[in-house]
């Protein structure tokens, strides 16, 4: 989830046992997007794999971090097709074809887990598959800035140069990544375009979400009706992938995971994996 509000910058450090605690949470995460993922399919709804994931977090000792989150109304966030972010799971049945953003939250032992990943329903468009690896590869190019001594700048570089001058995608503006630990949103905000050397200094200790959010078209967005959901301006799909890291000296250590979600992709005959 990536909407956030703007105070006065506070960033907190934490310490190793608080950042195993984080990994729990994120690790949960996880296994709920993979336990949606196993569900994709033509004919099923959004609104049934939210109440699942809802049900797997309690049933795995976490709280959805999302339910409730300045009245967001819902477990996850599950967006499709132009819906960039924020989609409100609903009764309309997947289609083939379908490009599908799951973003999950939990809450367990006193911190914050926050991942994301984009599937796509058999016969998806070849050119939104090939718009799903470059956002999911800008992702990596954002982490491997994401170590101590770097600046935010630096991983926000990385994901526009990668998708946006490398590659012919808009990258979102008006949504960032964040700080995340005891609250789901915490300082540094961590945008996805930006200069090099620019920004909060990255120190060892920091939590942060990295999530690009890159459309097939243009870059521009708006909030559609609900309040809540950011779709493409004009009309064409877009993707979501997402990791939270603890910044380190040498390297970012990710405290979320893709295997089972991978794992499951795989599995299930009617999602592309190939695209990757």
């Amino acid at each position: 989830m990536s909407l956030f509000k703007k105070y006065k910058e506070v960033i907190y450090l934490k310490n190793k046992e608080e950042i195993e605690l984080m990994r729990h949470s994120n690790l949960l995460v996880g296994e709920t997007i993979a336990t949606l993922a196993a569900m994709l399919r033509p004919g099923i709804t959004t609104s049934q794999l939210d109440l699942t994931a809802g049900q797997f977090i309690r049933d795995n000792g976490g709280v959805p971090s999302f339910l409730n989150y300045n009245g967001y109304p819902y477990n996850t966030c599950i967006s499709v097709n132009d819906a960039v972010v924020h989609g409100f799971p609903d009764n309309r049945e997947l289609k083939p074809g379908d490009i599908i953003s799951i973003d999950c939250g939990v809450f367990k032992n006193g911190f914050h887990g926050d991942s994301a990943y984009t599937f796509a329903i058999k016969d998806a468009d070849a050119d939104a598959l090939a718009m799903m690896r470059v956002t999911k590869e800008s992702l990596y190019k954002g982490i491997e800035k994401a170590r101590a001594g770097n600046r935010i700048g630096d991983v926000a570089f990385a994901v526009q140069d990668y998708a946006e001058r490398q590659h012919p995608y808009g990258v979102v503006r008006e949504l960032v990544g964040h700080g995340i630990g005891r609250k789901m949103h915490e300082d540094p905000q961590v945008p996805n375009y930006g200069k090099r050397g620019t920004g909060a200094k990255l120190q060892a200790g920091m939590t942060i979400a990295i999530e690009p959010m890159v459309n097939l078209g243009k870059k521009e967005v708006y909030t559609d009706e609900d309040g809540w959901t950011i779709r493409t301006k004009d009309g064409k799909v877009a993707a979501h992938y997402e990791h939270s890291v603890a910044v380190q000296k040498d390297k970012a250590d990710i405290l979320s995971s893709f295997a089972s979600i991978e794992a499951a992709e795989k599995a299930n005959t009617h999602l592309e994996s190939a695209y990757y």
